[in-house]
């Protein structure tokens, strides 16, 4: 046998660009400002920074000391509101300050006022030193090229394994037998690589959602620094990628699950699902659809006849603790409305309804319509609404009921 190797390109690990993170190292320090007197109604939630009803020059006056001191005072307008009063830039800037369990000025909560601090003098630090490097730093991302789609490919070790060719003077020392078997083993290769390629790539989405970052980050798509002390960035729920909030909103379609992230079988996003598992449809459909048709199909109110729900209910955790080992066979559960009552569960926990609500009203229109013809038009625009991994398990569970 010739002994071959993939051809592949050498690894590059991602330049990760440091300018924002020397940024953030420059930034200025808080500076507390206490007040050296005792302030009647001090707020519980504040500590000696709040200085009481003073006005605006007066704060000015006491934070001219140096960048990045700061106090809190009472609003003279309005009784009962608070400022932070912040020296950034030779002025002071205020802004009105919230509480409700954490401090806050924006959408970012913090326990203390010194990490608000903190991450604000951060904030204006880089946006002031770095405004237009941040407008462009989207425009020649590392995404494409070394960045995500080099984390989530084949492993190395994977791609550098030889490939056995059979040379045509070489013949197998058993015989006709051993032949007929080399011929068999090829054929189940050829069979198996057809199936994988049946399977679909579905499009989907990132799960990205707000994420505060344990030590220095760098994004995945435009492979700058994510600066802040706090919610840095978005980090997708289901793949784990890391980027900035503005570099979300140019990563393409094509989140790849990973099982790390995809903790639950039950209550998961169906497509999220079937990338994870890398599977056409749910595995929770096709196993117990299997199970139903083997030894359920003749059972009398079948889907009508309600299972146990405690059962029912340790099918589903059988799935999300085992995926595709668990075992729903008649050795288990002999009662086969448990599985059915499985899978109708399964359905009405999905966050996204198999027919989703922007096709919802589509199905609805071509029920009500009296000619065939229109109505099976209409029906066929309702299918073209569904997303990719919905249609295809509609249509098994179309076929299966059927049956």
């Amino acid at each position: 046998m010739a002994l071959t190797l993939f051809d592949t390109d050498e690894y590059r690990p991602p330049v990760w660009k440091s300018y924002l993170y020397q940024l953030q190292q420059e930034a200025p320090h808080p500076r507390r400002i206490t007040c050296t007197c005792e302030v009647e109604n001090r707020p519980k939630y504040y500590g000696r920074e709040f200085h009481g009803m003073i006005s605006r020059e007066a704060a000015d006056q006491l934070l001219i000391v140096a960048e990045g001191s700061y106090l809190i005072r009472e609003s003279q307008r309005q009784p009962g509101t608070y400022t932070l009063a912040l020296r950034f830039g030779s002025q002071t800037r205020n802004f009105r300050l919230y509480y409700d369990g954490k401090h806050f000025v924006g959408e970012k909560r913090f326990e203390s006022i010194h990490d608000l601090v903190t991450d604000g003098l951060i904030t204006l630090y880089i946006e002031t030193k770095a405004a237009e490097y941040i407008a462009k730093m989207t425009i020649n991302p590392i995404y494409e090229h070394i960045g995500y789609t080099t984390l989530n490919r084949e492993p190395a070790y994977k791609k550098h394994m030889p490939v056995l060719k059979e040379t045509h003077d070489e013949r197998d020392s058993t015989g006709q037998d051993g032949v007929s078997e080399k011929r068999l083993t090829s054929l189940v290769r050829r069979a198996t690589l057809k199936e994988n390629e049946q399977i679909p790539k579905y499009e989907k989405i990132h799960n990205f959602k707000v994420h505060t970052f344990r030590g220095p980050h760098w994004c995945e798509y435009c492979a700058n620094f994510m600066w802040g002390l706090i919610a840095q960035g978005v980090k997708c729920a289901d793949c784990g990628l890391n980027v900035h909030k503005q570099c979300s909103k140019m990563v393409p379609n094509d989140c790849k699950p990973d099982l790390k992230h995809v903790k639950k079988v039950y209550s998961c996003d169906l497509t999220t699902l079937v990338k994870a598992h890398t599977t056409k449809r749910p595995m929770v459909v096709d196993m117990c659809i299997r199970e139903i048709e083997s030894r359920g199909l003749n059972s009398e109110g079948l889907y009508r006849v309600s299972g146990f729900s405690d059962l029912i209910e340790d099918v589903k955790m059988a799935f999300d603790r085992d995926g595709e080992k668990a075992d729903i066979s008649v050795n288990m559960y002999e009662d086969i409305n448990i599985i059915t009552g499985a899978l109708k569960l399964y359905f009405r926990d999905l966050p996204i309804p198999l027919i989703t609500y922007d096709a919802y009203p589509k199905f609805i229109e071509s029920a009500k319509i009296m000619d065939p013809d229109e109505q099976l038009e209409t029906l066929h625009e309702a299918l073209k609404l569904l997303p990719p991994a919905h249609c295809e398990t509609l249509r098994y569970l179309m076929a299966h009921l059927k049956k």
